[in-house]
């Protein structure tokens, strides 16, 4: 009994002693705060899909003889359009979830993604989606701001740490209000429009959704990233993502322009032409 007595403290006090080194290498504004000021980006397939999943064909599927098939629209992108398989990031796993009307628009929007989805039209990401496209972004902080720049549509957010008050319009960014809890930065989003979606597989929201946010440092180069999801007007119950971002460390690490509305013009605009292009 003692022996384990023994064992369990040398546990308790190592634990502690790699808290406190962790603790120790973040790194820190001049009034104590984590400085999480950098490049960041995550490395999952939440932009796929936030619910679990196998890999699948194609981003967009039609019935095939046997199983499903790649859909026409997408069919030449080949594997560069498939989905790779995921756990997920819903925290306690599971579906978002959806009432049954929203489920069933959420299936529809994944059956006709390459013209719903409006990351495909360059439309900015909204939260919490920005987070988790596969594109770096930027925070730059100070004692008393905290804004983040993100390389996808050059979308960016300031989040307010000295309460304004609520939002006067619906954005595509939304509104954000921070606080510190400790070391925990925990930002109330509102205001989001309901053009946005959370994923390539069609999940949807209402105009009603807020989100809250809480970024934790948990070394020099990591942030534990959570998103809690509520929306009455589609959701039976809100839910919670979980994530960690990375720091990108390499030397020349910056965001590079990707304004991407230029890219689309043609599948926008290009019906227009007086003598349009082949589609």
């Amino acid at each position: 009994m003692k022996a384990l007595v023994n064992f369990l403290t040398l546990a308790l006090a190592l634990l502690l002693a790699t808290s406190t080194a962790i603790a120790q290498n973040i790194p820190r504004l001049s009034n104590g705060l984590p400085d999480m000021s950098g490049i960041w980006q995550v490395l999952n397939e939440a932009n796929y899909d936030l619910e679990p999943h196998i890999a699948r064909h194609s981003l967009q599927m039609r019935e095939g003889p046997v199983n499903p098939v790649p859909d026409i629209p997408t069919l030449r992108l080949g594997a560069v359009g498939a989905v790779p398989g995921s756990m997920g990031v819903i925290v306690g796993g599971g579906k978002i979830p959806y009432t049954p009307q929203a489920r069933a628009l959420k299936e529809e929007n994944m059956a006709n993604w390459i013209d719903r989805d409006p990351e495909v039209k360059c439309y900015m990401p909204g939260v919490p989606r920005a987070t988790y496209m596969p594109m770096p972004f930027q925070i730059i902080q100070s004692e008393n701001d905290f804004f983040i720049a993100y390389q996808f549509a050059g979308a960016v957010r300031d989040i307010f740490l000295d309460n304004p008050g609520s939002s006067q319009v619906d954005s595509w960014m939304g509104w954000s209000v921070g606080q510190w809890e400790g070391d925990t930065l925990v930002v109330e989003v509102t205001g989001l429009g309901d053009q946005t979606w959370l994923d390539r597989a069609g999940s949807h929201h209402s105009y009603q959704m807020r989100v809250i946010e809480r970024y934790t440092m948990i070394g020099p180069n990591h942030i534990d990233y959570e998103a809690t999801i509520e929306d009455p007007l589609v959701l039976s119950e809100p839910f919670t993502i979980k994530m960690p971002l990375y720091r990108r460390i390499e030397e020349n690490a910056r965001l590079m322009d990707f304004r991407c509305v230029e890219f689309v013009e043609e599948l926008i605009y290009g019906e227009a032409r007086r003598y349009p292009l082949p589609r």
